[in-house]
């Protein structure tokens, strides 16, 4: 098959991982997920800090991404595009019209961290998966970078105009996140129109449960917001 320019430029992508096979990562969909190495977040609890380095040992090339995607058509329907952070890099557009030449859906898992990129990305996109990680103004305490908050919301205004079927999910980290927190977060997703929201538990590094109560664990507080928006979930960890 002859390589076209998209994916000349594509192997540019830096690609930490490959999972060939999954359920949970698009709604409804059989995709292959790709784990795009670097992050410009720093986030307290983050559970792959293999992907945080824009670089690193044992890298997979995007030429090897589509040699998988080429043996399993007709039983991968789509890709997504997690992290690490996809925004990072400018490679991700020629990545995903590749992948898209192949007749795949596409997704993305975002922190939104570049308002420009997603702008160019979005008219590819069939869902994304986008993660907010405070409240706007809030956001150094938990990704340790100060100006991300504003590039977020950006993005979500973005993405919430875009047409594109989405999800907000904030995982709940105890040690910064309570319940005045979520309740700023949802607030803020209402004024944007956002119609599904979900919390998602925090694990240690370890994998075992936060200790101590958390936001999770208030039960008038996920009452109220399963009554504010039109699907609401909490999503908890698995050991």
């Amino acid at each position: 098959m002859p390589v076209s320019p998209h994916e000349l430029l594509a192997e540019d992508l830096r690609v930490g991982g490959l999972e060939p096979f999954s359920t949970l990562d698009f709604p409804g969909r059989l995709a292959a997920v790709v784990f795009c190495q670097g992050c410009p977040l720093r986030c307290g609890y983050c559970h792959n800090p293999e992907l945080i380095p824009p670089q690193a040992e044992g890298l997979v090339t995007f030429g090897d991404v589509l040699s998988v995607l080429d043996s399993r058509k007709g039983f991968l329907d789509a890709v997504v595009f997690s992290g690490g952070e996809p925004l990072a890099q400018a490679a991700l557009l020629p990545a995903i019209e590749a992948v898209k030449a192949r007749g795949f859906a596409v997704a993305l898992h975002t922190a939104g961290t570049s308002p420009k990129l997603l702008e160019k990305v979005l008219p590819h996109l069939d869902w994304v998966g986008f993660d907010v990680k405070a409240p706007f103004e809030g956001y150094e305490g938990v990704t340790g970078v100060a100006k991300a908050g504003g590039k977020a919301r950006a993005c979500l205004e973005l993405l919430s105009r875009s047409g594109i079927a989405f999800e907000v999910r904030t995982t709940v980290w105890p040690e910064r996140l309570g319940a005045a927190d979520i309740r700023a977060i949802a607030f803020a997703l209402e004024q944007n129109g956002v119609s599904r929201f979900v919390l998602q538990e925090t694990r240690t590094p370890d994998r075992k449960p936060w200790p101590g109560p958390g936001a999770l664990d208030d039960a008038a507080l996920m009452a109220e917001l399963a009554g504010r928006f039109e699907d609401f979930e909490v999503r908890r960890a698995q050991s």
